[in-house]
């Protein structure tokens, strides 16, 4: 009987056929942007581990945090002095050690989102061109003014005082604001928060879009995943930034389809399910002691915040 095992299969490979390095394969930065994307989203969302444990933040009722959410905030949005931003922002950092969260991962990503939404959104209203006054540091000299339209460029272009003071409080209010933002979701289960809001009178339609939301969150970052992980376990080659530019191009799309598509079925599961356009939560505990101390004691301490 003849044997129609390739020869190559029969060969006993040589010491030198494996070198190490040979058997990597570099992704394009985009790809690997796409996928650390995903990874970002996922665990960004994922906070049940740290909102389960039994520390001092976490065993508040979600109606006393989300209150004290959305009265803080207010606070930051309105205070225009950076030292009441500085204070704002040791109250929380305190509160965050106090429930026993990782400071490093929850800081980690309110530091990252603060410099991408908050620093460099604001970083050209430093400029003297955007921000009239004092310039503390000259960056570019002109041979003359000029003027483009309604707007005038200076001979002297540089950062000023007024502009990065702005900039400054621009910052810390983008930073505590999402800080205290990661804080209440780190220690409370989305389901409460969710009920937090039934309760405080929040209208249906916009908890239904929250909830819809924050579940396909979780089924985009994993559809993400699984089509890097696809697209690279069948790649022998590098490719090329041009290359993965049309695959993502052609992901979106597909995404874009799936999305509608998922939308529509979740729509008819959910009308076969008996759906009359309403939410309602059974079992909603009454405020203990607890709770109302708290609640006072955040309520006082956001009122001197506002008085200072």
């Amino acid at each position: 009987m003849k044997n129609k095992v390739p020869s190559f299969l029969l060969e006993r490979p040589t010491s030198h056929s494996f070198v190490k390095g040979l058997g990597s394969l570099k992704m394009s930065f985009i790809e690997r942007g796409l996928h650390h994307l995903a990874e970002v989203i996922k665990t960004g969302y994922v906070q049940w581990e740290t909102s389960s444990k039994d520390h001092f933040f976490q065993k508040i009722d979600a109606r006393v945090k989300v209150l004290f959410l959305l009265f803080f905030i207010i606070i930051v949005s309105v205070k225009k002095n950076i030292s009441s931003e500085v204070l704002i922002g040791t109250f929380v950092f305190l509160l965050t050690l106090l429930s026993r969260l990782d400071i490093f991962n929850l800081y980690k990503r309110v530091l990252f989102f603060t410099f991408l939404f908050g620093f460099l959104i604001a970083l050209p209203s430093a400029l003297n061109i955007i921000t009239r006054g004092e310039i503390i540091l000259p960056l570019v000299h002109l041979s003359k003014p000029y003027q483009f339209w309604i707007y005038q460029i200076p001979e002297e272009i540089g950062l000023t005082r007024e502009g990065v003071l702005g900039v400054l409080m621009l910052t810390l209010r983008v930073m505590n604001s999402l800080a205290l933002s990661f804080f209440v979701l780190y220690t409370t289960p989305f389901t409460e928060i969710i009920k937090a809001l039934k309760v405080l009178k929040v209208p249906d339609t916009f908890l239904m879009i929250v909830i819809l939301s924050y579940k396909y969150v979780f089924i985009f970052a994993k559809t993400i995943e699984d089509m890097h992980l696809a697209k690279k376990s069948r790649l022998a080659v590098k490719v090329s930034n041009a290359e993965a530019r049309r695959w993502i191009a052609g992901r979106l799309a597909f995404l874009f389809k799936k999305s509608r598509q998922r939308c529509e079925e979740i729509f008819k599961a959910m009308l076969g399910r008996g759906f009359s356009n309403s939410i309602k939560f059974y079992g909603v505990k009454k405020l203990q002691a607890r709770d109302w101390v708290t609640g006072a004691v955040l309520f006082m301490v956001g009122v001197i915040f506002l008085w200072i």
